[in-house]
């Protein structure tokens, strides 16, 4: 049996245009809300002055993540959607290390983002294996 993401994958793979009929019917988008939502949880808890700093930046980059799959979905050729997935998998990137540097300026605890941690590595492996499958596709 595969895992949530091995599952995404396989399906990908074998069923790109037919089972998939919107950007909301992937994974690695349902999941890139969860992202969103957390951060959200989150960055509640951070301190007021700091709503126009390192709160907007998580909270926009963490809802960029799942804007960038979909806009990428809509776009017409794979290789242009692939390059909205690689921006996906950048500022999934950004978001974890804003929470790192939430984390060291003690705005929030390692206990706080275990749960967002542990969805940012399974987002990134995602959007990796997605990647690499239509990037496949256009060679």
């Amino acid at each position: 049996m595969l895992s949530g993401w091995d599952q995404e994958v396989h399906n990908l793979k074998t069923n790109i245009m037919t089972s998939i009929k919107s950007y909301r019917d992937l994974l690695v988008w349902q999941k890139a809300i969860q992202i969103s939502v957390e951060v959200y949880k989150i960055t509640k808890m951070f301190p007021s002055e700091e709503l126009f700093g390192l709160t907007n930046q998580i909270r926009r980059a963490s809802n960029s993540i799942s804007l960038n799959i979909a806009e990428g979905y809509g776009r017409h050729t794979t290789k242009s959607y692939v390059n909205y997935l690689v921006t996906s998998r950048a500022t999934l990137y950004e978001v974890e290390s804003g929470m790192f540097l939430a984390k060291e300026l003690e705005l929030t605890t390692e206990s706080a983002i275990q749960k967002l941690k542990v969805l940012l590595e399974e987002e990134s492996k995602m959007l990796a294996s997605l990647i690499k499958s239509l990037t496949n596709k256009i060679h």
